[in-house]
């Protein structure tokens, strides 16, 4: 049985009176940073946080809006120096995505990050989360805004589960049902149900004793019960294709423009098979280029 103790208007009003006074202080949400880069910062601080810690994103995010303050200055930039760019903030083909989508916004809209949904969604790399992000944090339009950390919450404080189910199109109707009325009020509460679930609600060792709504919580009322997760489990680094990807990608980054000879790439990788599939991942993937038995980064 589903569990509702919480009214959404209770719920959205104390989680926002929380944020205002404990809201970390992040780069993308200093008013200064808005007059400098607009919806652009918000768009590429979105990209980079996609599964990447804070602490990492916060000195790249620097160091690429310095070098394209602007969609068209990116769009200037070739494939190599995105990919170069992106260091180690993992996932690289955001990076190619990114990129494309300056393309995209200099040729469709004139170098400006459309504000309408349904644009944002036609650009390369943006789904229903990163579309309703910039939509609400940049321009303040009322948009349910969905990433793990609020489905953990609403799973918990108004579903009484300790751990959201499969992501799924359902999560955006039951963030709208909670959402206020007021586009300013719902944008600070988009933001506040998210920060909630990344240093409060956190998936393994929830901090109840710091909560807000603990005492209007289903899942503490009914003395936070074990329901199971059911989410799809990411296969661990350590060994996997993806750490061999990485390898092959931070020899490249740190190679001349040539490249590497393809037999030099990673030469010393345990499982040999294993660094042949990477190389050819990264190459089907946009992300490396073999001209004349070298291996480089794409141009």
């Amino acid at each position: 049985m589903t569990l509702r103790s919480t009214p959404p208007v209770h719920l959205a009003a104390e989680l926002s009176d929380w944020y205002r006074e404990n809201a970390r202080d992040l780069p993308w949400r200093r008013p200064e940073f808005h007059y400098r880069y607009g919806a652009w910062g918000t768009l590429v601080s979105e990209f980079m946080l996609q599964q990447t810690p804070v602490t990492r994103v916060i000195p790249r995010l620097e160091a690429w809006l310095d070098r394209w303050p602007t969609p068209a200055r990116m769009a200037q930039a070739t494939p190599a120096e995105v990919v170069h760019e992106w260091a180690n903030l993992g996932y690289p083909r955001r990076a190619l995505w990114l990129h494309r989508a300056a393309i995209e916004i200099t040729e469709r809209h004139g170098g400006e990050v459309p504000r309408d949904v349904p644009a944002l969604l036609a650009l390369s790399g943006i789904g229903d989360y990163t579309a309703r992000a910039v939509a609400a944090f940049s321009f303040g339009d009322r948009h349910p805004v969905v990433d793990t950390n609020t489905r953990r919450v609403i799973a918990r404080a108004v579903d009484g589960r300790s751990q959201p189910g499969p992501a799924a199109r359902r999560d955006l109707l039951a963030m709208s049902a909670l959402l206020p009325d007021s586009d300013a009020e719902s944008a600070v509460f988009n933001a506040a149900i998210m920060e909630l679930g990344a240093i409060v609600c956190v998936s393994r060792t929830p901090r109840c004793e710091r909560c807000p709504i603990a005492d209007s919580c289903a899942w503490v009322a009914a003395g936070r019960p074990d329901t199971g997760d059911a989410r799809p489990r990411q296969a661990r680094y350590e060994g996997s294709d993806r750490q061999a990807r990485g390898a092959v990608l931070k020899e490249l980054r740190s190679a001349v423009a040539d490249g590497v000879p393809l037999a030099s790439v990673i030469h010393d990788w345990a499982d040999a098979a294993q660094r042949d599939r990477a190389i050819d991942s990264l190459i089907a993937d946009g992300l490396a280029e073999a001209i004349d038995g070298m291996l480089r980064l794409p141009r």
